[in-house]
């Protein structure tokens, strides 16, 4: 575990379903009808009531799906957290398809959604470094300092935490971080 910004980003390993937060993020597909990774496990510990209101979104705000970098909210279900941001990251292309500010906005919009909602905590999993393919080191970098600008403009949310799978996604981050001078 580490931690920067003063104590307002922590990094650390553990199972993002079982955080006790204001609001987890899903790293969702565009359906918003759940699926594999952590947006099955989001689905699967909140119970069905997320789907539902990921089905109302759908029908009413986004019928044709999520677009990448954007992000909603729902209740959180039987997690932990009260509310579940449902954010699409960056399929990976090469670089060449904008991946890299798409995963700034959806990191961003998650953040700006919270603070409108005046939630005092969040946490975020490594967005679209999973089956999406974006490569780990690159999205650091970019994570870092979407969540350190914002930080420095903004007071909610008070705590923001990445919540790695692995000790080695971890690692990867952190490494990346000192490695690069950027913290």
């Amino acid at each position: 575990m580490a931690d920067f910004f003063e104590g307002r980003l922590i990094v650390r390993t553990g199972d993002i379903t079982g955080i006790e937060v204001d609001a987890v993020v899903n790293a969702a597909n565009s359906s918003l009808m759940g699926g594999g990774g952590v947006d099955g496990a989001i689905h699967q510990a909140g119970g069905p009531s997320i789907l539902e209101e990921c089905r109302d979104i759908r029908a009413h705000q986004y019928p044709d799906g999520l677009p990448s970098g954007k992000a909603v909210i729902t209740g959180g279900g039987n997690l932990p957290a009260s509310h579940v941001i449902h954010t699409v990251g960056p399929v990976w292309h090469g670089g060449n398809r904008d991946e890299d500010h798409t995963l700034s906005q959806a990191y961003s919009n998650s953040l700006h959604l919270a603070a409108e909602t005046g939630l005092k905590t969040i946490a975020f999993p490594a967005i679209s470094t999973g089956v999406y393919g974006f490569p780990k080191t690159r999205a650091a970098k970019i994570v870092y300092k979407t969540i350190g600008d914002f930080i420095t403009h903004h007071s909610l949310p008070r705590t923001i935490y990445i919540i790695f799978f692995s000790s080695r996604d971890e690692k990867i981050f952190l490494d990346t971080i000192h490695t690069n001078n950027l913290e």
